[in-house]
């Protein structure tokens, strides 16, 4: 649902082309201006009512008294020595976000955010910690991208985007599906479905329905083997445990070559283990699937540690022998933490520390 508790006039950044369109006819104004209007606002990034010339001086003028174009604001930007760049960004309701752009071999990567905070409580993310504040709008989702782009001095082309910030984008459905139809729309900004990821820690139900409503990559977190111990790790689990999770991912349609993929945080003493990886291996038999391995990226306080990079060559070596795609996923932006599950959205980046149960393997 589109949120107006802070302004009465739609934002237009929040339409999907059939929908602007929709608006634009009860104006009395032919369809074909949407697509000029979506063209103003993704291709060339206009805020501006003035700025889009190609449409007529009354009709901009009317457009600006019922409508508006609003996307987040640059406060803070930090990179990190391998040139990850993290972006804190102010939301029209003064709330923050975090955005990084990640640096690849030929192109970047944009990990956008779809939540103010979190509800999931995953025990190993920082994001967490800052409790659940809002869902953000489609205007707030794509404006990351917008912004960046044509606001930060020196932005690189970006080529991937991945919701993998702050939130769970499935929790955020329908804001979450209008802006990946804009970010693949042809009068949006036009990327390829094969350059979107969306990430989820698991909602089944979700999962079923986004295979159905739109074709993109899909990423799920999933961090062990057995019930009890992703349980401990993701309070998701105990609502869509293993079965019904690995039964929504066996339905999603991944077409051509492409294969859904799991992404597995090692965490030492927990998850990483010889045994763990054999148990994992049996998991997935018959899994059309890849493998993405990260280790746990620790931050102040956090309740895990990392493991030994010979625990983890001997984990990755056991999935490959079992003819499992597995990549070691490269840990970037760790130093500003923008590394996988430590944003935070924090104006001062202050983290409030964190504490064990003394003889418990997870966080109380």
């Amino acid at each position: 649902m589109i949120r107006h508790a802070e302004h009465s006039r739609p934002n237009l950044l929040d339409f999907t082309q059939e929908t602007l369109q929709d608006f634009i006819s009860s104006l009395g104004k032919e369809k074909f201006r949407a697509q000029q209007i979506m063209k103003c606002l993704y291709q060339s990034g206009y805020t501006s009512f003035d700025e889009m010339t190609t449409l007529s001086r009354d009709f901009r003028t009317a457009l600006s008294q019922i409508a508006r174009i609003s996307r987040p604001h640059i406060v803070k930007v930090q990179e990190s020595k391998d040139k990850t760049k993290k972006t804190l960004l102010r939301l029209e309701d003064g709330r923050f976000i975090e955005s990084v752009l990640i640096p690849g071999k030929n192109n970047w990567t944009i990990c956008v955010s779809t939540q103010a905070g979190c509800a999931m409580d995953c025990k190993f993310c920082l994001t967490a910690r800052q409790g659940f504040q809002r869902n953000l709008n489609p205007s707030e989702i794509t404006g990351q991208i917008l912004t960046l782009k044509h606001e930060l001095p020196g932005c690189p082309d970006i080529k991937n985007i991945v919701m993998m910030g702050m939130g769970e984008p499935l929790a955020n459905y329908d804001n979450v599906v209008t802006a990946i139809k804009n970010i693949t729309g042809d009068f949006g900004l036009g990327f390829s479905n094969r350059k979107v990821t969306v990430s989820t820690c698991g909602l089944a139900p979700q999962i079923i329905r986004l295979g159905k409503d739109i074709c993109i990559n899909l990423a799920v977190s999933l961090n062990a083997h057995d019930n009890e111990t992703r349980s401990g790790l993701m309070p998701v689990n105990k609502k869509y445990p293993l079965e019904s999770l690995l039964d929504a991912c066996r339905q999603y349609p991944m077409p051509g070559r492409r294969l859904l993929t799991f992404e597995y945080i090692l965490m030492d003493g927990i998850n990483s283990s010889v045994q763990d990886a054999k148990k994992l291996a049996a998991l997935l038999k018959g899994q059309r699937c890849k493998l993405n391995l990260i280790v746990f990226n620790e931050y102040p306080g956090s309740p895990f540690r990392s493991p030994s990079p010979k625990t983890v060559e001997a984990f990755q070596k056991i999935l490959i022998d079992a003819h499992y795609t597995t990549m070691l996923r490269a840990s970037k932006g760790s130093d500003i933490l923008a590394a996988c599950g430590q944003l935070s959205g924090t104006y001062n980046d202050q983290v409030s520390h964190c504490s064990f149960q003394k003889g418990s393997k997870f966080l109380t």
